[in-house]
């Protein structure tokens, strides 16, 4: 391994661990924080779906191959809402083996009426809503770009309700010292589980090595949105991800 690889191992190492240290005593949830505790409880030849978007962030950070695993998504720019209907796929031609599905609230949104076809069924997967009420990757690339976040914030859904509401077994999980249990009791169901994990808003994905793009682009976005009034607003993203800009730029 050359000195460099070996230098952004290092980096990326470091955001990772600091991204999920410690998330058990914050609120609201980091989602990565959910993914790492997916990491840890699922079974070790688990099928994991993935939504397009930060949800391939978090799953690429954070699911420890093994060999037997396996993870299906689109991982092409500009596609959503593949996580559900792969996971039905998946589960259709193993019923034994478990399938999770990484589904970001606007993705599952896209297709919700596919519920129907997992209680229809009675397929086991056990499907975890990153909810956010937000399309986090559209507000992350805007603000890179030097845009303030423009419509990608939305109303709150409870999805575990409309679940529940199609005979679905559900949990709606926003206190992080309740998430290990709730995915534990999930995952040893026999049947079809919707985790409603309401994350962070604020929370983006910083990357192993920030560029001076990528902070010309937020300070850009930043000056905007103060001169627009929304003070507030940046001081949230500031307060949700400050933490892990020591870890992303040290060494």
């Amino acid at each position: 391994m050359s000195l460099t690889s070996g230098r952004q191992r290092h980096q990326l190492v470091s955001v990772v661990d600091a991204y999920a240290d410690k998330a058990e005593s914050r609120k609201p949830i980091h989602p990565e924080y959910v993914a790492a505790l997916i990491d840890e409880l699922a079974a070790e030849d688990a099928v994991f779906t993935i939504d397009t978007g930060m949800c391939n962030v978090w799953a690429a950070r954070y699911l420890t191959p093994n060999g037997r695993r396996a993870e299906l998504g689109s991982f092409r720019h500009g596609t959503m809402a593949n996580a559900l209907p792969y996971a039905i796929g998946a589960q259709l031609a193993d019923r034994d083996r478990q399938v999770v599905t990484f589904s970001g609230d606007g993705g599952l949104s896209m297709l919700l009426g596919e519920l129907l076809t997992v209680k229809m069924h009675d397929l086991p997967i056990k499907m975890v809503v990153f909810n956010n009420s937000s399309l986090g990757m559209v507000k992350l690339e805007m603000l890179v770009a030097g845009m303030p976040d423009h419509g990608t914030d939305h109303e709150h859904v409870n999805f575990a309700a409309i679940a529940e509401a199609m005979g679905i077994r559900s949990a709606r999980i926003e206190d992080p010292k309740k998430l290990r249990k709730g995915l534990k009791e999930a995952f040893a169901h026999p049947g079809p589980v919707l985790i409603d994990v309401v994350t962070d808003p604020s929370a983006l994905s910083i990357p192993p090595e920030i560029t001076g793009d990528m902070l010309v682009g937020f300070s850009k976005a930043a000056t905007r949105t103060v001169f627009g009034g929304g003070v507030g607003r940046i001081v949230d993203l500031a307060r949700a991800n400050l933490r892990n800009i020591g870890a992303a730029g040290a060494v």
